[in-house]
């Protein structure tokens, strides 16, 4: 393969690896609010944010980046460029995901240490912040990171935009040379050398996490 071709899979890689760290942050963002949404005392919270958990939950993501990117544009008139179109569609869907995985942990949290909070007098953000959070975190981190890894291959459905990510490029590339064994090789590597490193990555912060509780 010659050195420009690499250069259209590094830049393909570079696209994938940018998208994975915006849907990741839209979708941990998405996951502590409609999370913790879905453990709030009034029942119409509750509703709204189960009702988000179950629509997202149950659309499919590429159908999702085909209504954000194609859809939106002749419904309302705006067009997102397929970086911001496919963070928004991942980031939505994952998230519906990572909602379930805070509120699991945030119920499991002992109600002794909420009682002691209540006795304290800490307000609802207070008990949040101060008791539940601290303890739940450590006990989400190997579900978030599968659900890192899912992001990480739900990136190749943004291609169908247009996009240059890596499977994107990759099938480029492979169209130059016509040699799909070896070039869909390359791809399953570089998927999972990121994807390692994304483990081994979580793994770490669980272990400084959970440290850090014991401490």
């Amino acid at each position: 393969m010659t050195a420009g071709l690499w250069e259209l899979v590094l830049r393909g890689t570079g696209t994938t690896l940018q998208l994975l760290v915006y849907g990741a942050l839209l979708a941990t963002a998405v996951s502590f609010v409609v999370g913790a949404a879905r453990t709030h005392r009034s029942r119409l919270v509750r509703f709204v944010a189960a009702f988000y958990t179950e629509v997202f939950r149950g659309i499919s993501a590429l159908v999702m980046i085909f209504w954000v990117f194609f859809v939106l544009p002749v419904a309302f008139g705006w067009q997102l460029v397929p970086m911001w179109a496919g963070t928004l569609a991942l980031g939505l869907t994952y998230g519906a995901y990572g909602a379930e995985i805070v509120r699991g942990a945030l119920a499991a949290v002992d109600p002794a240490q909420l009682e002691g909070g209540i006795a304290l007098g800490f307000s609802p953000w207070q008990r949040l912040r101060l008791i539940l959070l601290p303890q739940a975190v450590p006990e989400m981190i190997p579900s978030f990171s599968n659900l890192l890894v899912e992001l990480l291959k739900g990136t190749a459905l943004v291609s169908i935009t247009g996009m240059g990510d890596l499977a994107f490029s990759g099938n480029l590339v492979r169209l130059a040379l016509q040699q799909s064994g070896r070039i869909y090789a390359y791809l399953l590597l570089i998927y999972f050398v990121i994807a390692f490193l994304l483990t081994r990555g979580m793994r770490g912060l669980e272990r400084r996490l959970k440290a850090g509780v014991a401490r």
